[in-house]
């Protein structure tokens, strides 16, 4: 079974086209903040890495350490530019003697493109996993995994299930990826347990958690640690791992000197796409950071996360789209404490 026909699938039962809600998304939202959500992630897509050299191939491109990835552990990282700037950022694990790699599908065409670039006599192949992926999300997400599947990893931590891994990613949200069939034959089952939301619904879940995600938009706008990576609640950074492309950089953003920008969660008035330019009074016409991530609120109007200049941050003078004019962002509280 392809994943198209899982798509076809989820629009027998009601998914929009965009993917985006199954037609209640204040319901959708609060079911992720009060209960738990299911929710199929078509934005998102899966590189499957496969030889005796993968682990070795990817830890020598990626900001964090792949070759002690435990056989249930999970990590995240990113692939930056040689200038240090995040080309894509993924969640990564075991599947047997193969690796996965889960990042946005609106990048993983060119990314799986670029990461082939450097195979040259490495023993290890890069395809398209055709796996989808499905996340839980909410206070009961634990409940709902244990009952679906016997069992709820703990945080970055695997466990086998029937045609694939449940993935435990913290913050109340789990990772299911599975065959397309055994995600048919899962769904029934999971939408007992959960109610079904759409792609809205996980990108709020994920500005909750404060975990940042690469789309083609923000390709190349950050370094790691504009984004928090090298903070411990998002642990997307080695800085004993040897080098990689962009290591130089991102080491020298750590060691010498504060970093001046840092990724918020925030509230606006208006739905604005990834990549948004925002100013400060600081930074007068000149945009100093721009949205990461944005999705409706539970609450009503949206949220985003955002990297900004601190100072103006910490001012709560932060515009986006244009210096000094609406929308003006007000800052919210991550799930973690920036240096």
């Amino acid at each position: 079974m392809s994943l198209t026909r899982w798509t076809e699938f989820l629009a027998a039962h009601h998914l929009a086209p965009d993917g985006e809600s199954f037609g209640d998304l204040p319901g959708e939202l609060a079911a992720a903040r009060e209960g738990a959500a299911l929710v199929p992630l078509t934005d998102y897509a899966v590189i499957r890495a496969r030889g005796e050299d993968a682990a070795e191939f990817l830890h020598n491109l990626l900001s964090n350490d792949v070759k002690n990835l435990s056989a249930d552990g999970i990590r995240f990282a990113g692939l930056c530019t040689p200038k240090g700037r995040l080309l894509a950022t993924f969640h990564i694990w075991h599947d047997g003697p193969d690796i996965l790699l889960a990042l946005s599908a609106d990048i993983q065409p060119a990314i799986l493109k670029r990461l082939s670039m450097y195979i040259l006599r490495s023993k290890v192949t890069l395809t398209d996993a055709n796996l989808a992926l499905i996340g839980i999300a909410g206070p009961q997400a634990s409940a709902v995994a244990s009952d679906a599947f016997g069992h709820a990893p703990e945080t970055m931590h695997t466990a086998e299930v029937p045609g694939g891994q449940l993935l435990g990613l913290g913050d109340q949200r789990y990772l299911v990826a599975l065959t397309p069939e055994a995600a048919r034959d899962a769904w029934p089952g999971l939408t007992g347990k959960a109610r079904p939301a759409g792609t809205a619904t996980w990108r709020w879940s994920e500005i909750a958690a404060g975990q940042p995600r690469v789309v083609e938009a923000t390709q190349e706008a950050f370094v790691p640690q504009m984004v928090n990576m090298e903070i411990a609640a998002v642990s997307g950074i080695s800085f004993s791992k040897g080098c990689y492309p962009g290591q130089e950089i991102v080491a020298r953003t750590q060691y010498l000197g504060k970093v001046k920008r840092r990724m918020y969660r925030a509230r606006m008035d208006m739905a604005l796409p990834p990549g948004t330019d925002v100013f400060t009074p600081e930074s007068g016409d000149q945009h100093c950071g721009a949205l990461v991530t944005t999705a409706p609120s539970p609450d009503g109007g949206y949220e985003c996360l955002v990297v900004a200049q601190s100072s103006g941050a910490e001012g709560a003078e932060v515009f986006a789209g244009g210096p000094g004019v609406p929308p003006r962002l007000t800052l919210g509280t991550l799930p973690y404490t920036l240096d």
